[in-house]
């Protein structure tokens, strides 16, 4: 796949055109900026506002336990009855290094829900329990 470039030459030229592969390229990367942040959004809740200063993250990718409006309670993005939690988390936790857990509440949910959730994962000796709260907007 050589052309000439005139004269007399009968030379191939072996060069590869390296355009096409920069522009795939650059079209995989704009794609991949776009769904980056919608991969880790989980189950969509609205979460009661705190002052507090966030705590640095360990693990790029954290252990988030999700309650609905709804008393639902989220591994991930599957749904689990809260009698199944300590068996299901166990073996996800144990492939972990980072032994923390976020919890993410609806702010309607009651506190007994909430608490329930805690106490699980207290029986269950995941220590680093955390709860993901909004800033106030201003």
């Amino acid at each position: 796949m050589g052309m000439k470039l005139g004269g007399d030459s009968d030379e191939v030229l072996s060069e590869i055109n390296v355009t096409p592969l920069v522009d795939v390229m650059l079209v995989l990367l704009i794609i991949f900026m776009i769904a980056a942040p919608m991969l880790h959004q989980g189950v969509e809740v609205t979460l009661p506002q705190a002052q507090a200063q966030s705590l640095p993250q360990r693990d790029p990718d954290p252990m988030v336990l999700t309650v609905t409006r709804d008393e639902i309670v989220y591994v991930k993005d599957d749904p689990i009855h809260p009698s199944q939690l300590e068996e299901r988390l166990a073996p996800l936790m144990a492939a972990r290094d980072d032994q923390s857990v976020f919890i993410k509440a609806d702010k309607d949910v009651p506190y007994g829900s909430v608490a329930e959730v805690i106490d699980i994962l207290n029986r269950s000796e995941t220590y680093r329990i955390g709860l993901v709260m909004d800033t106030p907007r201003r």
